[in-house]
């Protein structure tokens, strides 16, 4: 296999575990819209049976949209903005391992989504088929990456603004 070959596949294979994943958390909180709406709540959100859905839809949109590499900048802030606002009301206070409940897998997902975001899409994805993104589906780079991390990042300010107040813990 070709060092370009390789690279490509590189670049599937982060899409698709990504991606994948986040499918798969939209379904579980899909499957369950009224018990993920008493997690949310139970965490500090506002509205949570909008959060609940919201969650679902952006989930599973944006990690169908990272797997098959269509609007792949986008789909990458998408994860990124999701798991900033579970490592900001959940994760962080518990420390980095996620054996503890940490951020250690937020921030992994996170940072390949910032990765798929400087690799771009590549030849085996719907952005290179569709020739939308310059050069077939290699739109990618600092930029792109810096970009996407920086959308996610407030849009999850923003979320967290208008929807999350730090729940107070009981003193025990």
């Amino acid at each position: 296999m070709s060092k370009g070959a390789g690279v490509e596949v590189a670049r599937l294979v982060l899409r698709l575990a990504v991606g994948g994943t986040m499918v798969a958390h939209g379904v579980r909180h899909a499957r369950s819209l009224s018990g993920t709406a008493g997690w949310f709540k139970s965490i500090g959100f506002e509205r949570p049976e909008l959060q609940a859905r919201a969650s679902a839809v952006v989930e599973i949109g944006a990690g169908a949209a990272l797997a098959a590499g269509l609007a792949t900048p986008a789909a990458a802030a998408a994860v990124i903005g999701t798991m900033a606002v579970a490592a900001r009301t959940v994760h962080v206070p518990n420390g980095y391992f996620i054996v503890d409940e940490g951020y250690e897998y937020v921030l992994s997902l996170a940072a390949a989504s910032a990765a798929t975001g400087a690799l771009g899409a590549g030849r085996y994805s719907l952005d290179a088929r569709l020739g939308r993104l310059g050069r077939p589906g290699h739109v990618g780079g600092p930029w792109v990456a810096a970009a996407a991390t920086a959308l996610g990042l407030t849009v999850a300010a923003a979320q967290l603004a208008t929807f999350w107040r730090k729940p107070e813990r009981a003193e025990g």
